[in-house]
């Protein structure tokens, strides 16, 4: 299952596509709740394998666990539950599939960054950025307070602004490109994208938002916020269930979790 303030539907057709597939007795479903703590009793008390949690719920369901998974741990925010007999665990599956591309990228660590962004997303990119080796960053947010603390935290730079600031690795961690209002906004702009060397954008929905498609024009390396959204919804199928899906099998339900 999942509780978020706003249900979408990927996350269900993902698992239920791999569920089918592989012949697993197991069923997904979408919830929101305005009673958080009756709804994480109700996963306990019914035996629910796992949960994933999504915005506002990321924070406030930490004091209602039994421990946290390092992943969740180092930045304390929790997008995964996983119910072992009762005990219920906090994992984040975004910080791990934030490492895993980069790595899978061969983003060299020594890269300076240019992230932007302060909530609590830029929260789990920002640790794992910094956990694989990447020192030399700068956090580019409106939130003043937000920002220059995510910033002091893991001992990055922090400005309000970007008053021409580029880097060879710029990250969007904002909804600046979503399917909404800002849909045809760039979250950085031409000449930035111009300067830099790989694009990285976690917005999901479009897979390929104006700022990816710029720095797709202009011959940049990209990392899509649809390849993050795929990567932690398959640690989280793995945590569930303890299977580990083909990448053929990951790809089918991708795509019919798009349609």
């Amino acid at each position: 299952m999942s509780l978020s303030g706003r249900p979408g539907h990927f996350g269900s057709r993902f698992h239920n596509r791999l569920y089918a597939l592989l012949g697993l007795d197991y069923v997904y479903k979408a919830f929101t709740t305005t009673d958080l703590a009756g709804a994480i009793g109700g996963i306990r008390a019914l035996g629910i394998r796992g949960c994933a949690v999504s915005m506002p719920f990321k924070e406030a369901v930490i004091p209602l666990l039994d421990a946290l998974d390092p992943s969740a741990q180092a930045i304390k925010s929790v997008n995964t539950i996983v119910n072992d007999d009762g005990r219920l665990t906090g994992f984040n599956t975004d910080y791990v599939a934030v490492r895993r591309l980069l790595t899978e990228h061969a983003v060299d660590p020594a890269t300076p960054c240019l992230l932007r962004g302060s909530g609590g997303m830029a929260k789990a990119v920002v640790a794992a950025l910094r956990d694989g080796g990447f020192r030399n960053g700068t956090i580019l947010a409106r939130n003043t307070q937000a920002g220059a603390a995510l910033a002091e935290r893991y001992g990055y730079a922090f400005a309000t602004d970007l008053d021409g600031r580029t880097a060879p690795l710029l990250v969007n961690v904002t909804p600046i490109g979503m399917d909404g209002p800002d849909a045809d906004a760039l979250a950085f702009p031409l000449d930035a994208v111009a300067a830099c060397a790989i694009a990285f954008d976690v917005v999901a929905l479009p897979a390929r938002t104006p700022f990816l498609v710029a720095a797709e024009r202009a011959g940049k390396s990209c990392i899509t916020g649809h390849a993050v959204l795929v990567l932690q919804g398959l640690e989280q199928f793995i945590r569930y269930t303890g299977v580990t899906p083909t990448p053929e099998q990951v790809a089918d339900a991708a795509a019919y979790a798009r349609t």
